[in-house]
């Protein structure tokens, strides 16, 4: 057999796979059109290793304004609990859509789901989708009793495919388990020791509502202790260089404010040329602050208005 015949049914029997409850490859990339780098099978974004490496240090308060300023006003959520305070969740998100359960159609949903070879409840199936880097983010309504999407066994499922962490517009379970796996966390609306009942998976890598933030599969998420911001994919290198020349700015006005060089005035406000002048001298004597290229720096400087 050819090799592109032979690409070709692997590419259709992975898109067959992944058919149950999912959005078709076609509607998602058109839906995440502004996104014109690499995408997975399936179509989802995928933001590049390092661009999720260099958000880890990035502000939620600066990207959040970054995105505002563009007239992305729906990308933020606060209000959750987490296992651990210091351990942020940062990368690409799958996405899931669970709804209230009826019968008849969870029926048709596992009957269609065996025949693809899919395994279990449907609270595990986002997590046979997952790859490094992901973050699982499910919408469950904010359902808290037998709302419980995982415990400590789907959590350490979770962290084995991705090194990651969840968000969750639900509530989890076995928080003393879930805290025990070294570099997991999970943000959630509260903690309860009911088992998931009465509900079921509607939607799989489709577009999903958690609190008042629109997420699109792919979208970069940013976990921290100041909430959960979901960056869309085509935004997340302008987000992350700009809030990291932001942090840059800050380091260096706050050790100019700290020597009394300048006034609180003077930085907080347009920078004159000599303040300009300073920074850049800053910067050469402090090649390590940069987390960018230097190169990268100096480009995203010439279209800087300061």
């Amino acid at each position: 057999m050819k090799p592109v015949i032979i690409t070709a049914v692997l590419l259709l029997c992975t898109t067959m796979a992944l058919q149950a409850q999912t959005m078709p490859r076609e509607e998602l990339i058109f839906l995440t059109g502004e996104w014109k780098g690499e995408r997975f099978a399936d179509g989802r974004p995928k933001i590049p290793d390092d661009l999720i490496r260099r958000a880890r240090s990035i502000n939620i308060e600066d990207a959040w304004t970054i995105l505002s300023n563009e007239g992305y006003t729906c990308q933020y959520e606060g209000s959750w609990k987490t296992v651990h305070t210091d351990t942020p969740v940062v990368g690409r998100a799958l996405t899931a859509r669970f709804m209230p359960t009826r019968p008849d159609v969870e029926k048709n949903i596992k009957e269609r789901g065996k025949k693809e070879g899919r395994v279990g409840n449907t609270n595990a199936w986002p997590i046979d989708m997952l790859t490094k880097g992901d973050v699982y983010v499910a919408d469950g309504f904010g359902k808290i009793a037998d709302g419980t999407l995982i415990g400590s066994n789907l959590g350490n499922a979770i962290y084995s495919r991705s090194g990651n962490g969840v968000v969750f517009d639900a509530a989890a379970r076995d928080l003393e388990g879930l805290a025990e796996i070294k570099g997991f966390n999970a943000y959630v609306r509260d903690w309860h020791p009911s088992y998931l009942k009465d509900e079921v998976l509607m939607g799989l890598n489709t577009p999903v509502r958690i609190g008042h933030a629109m997420v699109m599969p792919g979208d970069l998420v940013v976990a921290k202790k100041g909430g959960v911001l979901f960056i869309p994919a085509h935004m997340a290198e302008t987000v992350i260089v700009t809030a990291e020349f932001i942090i840059l700015k800050d380091k260096f006005g706050i050790g100019m404010l700290k020597a009394a060089k300048y006034t609180p005035g003077q930085i907080d406000s347009q920078w004159t040329d000599k303040i300009k002048q300073d920074f850049l001298e800053w910067l050469q004597k402090n090649p390590n602050e940069i987390p960018m290229t230097r190169a990268q720096l100096d480009e995203y400087m010439k279209k800087r208005t300061w």
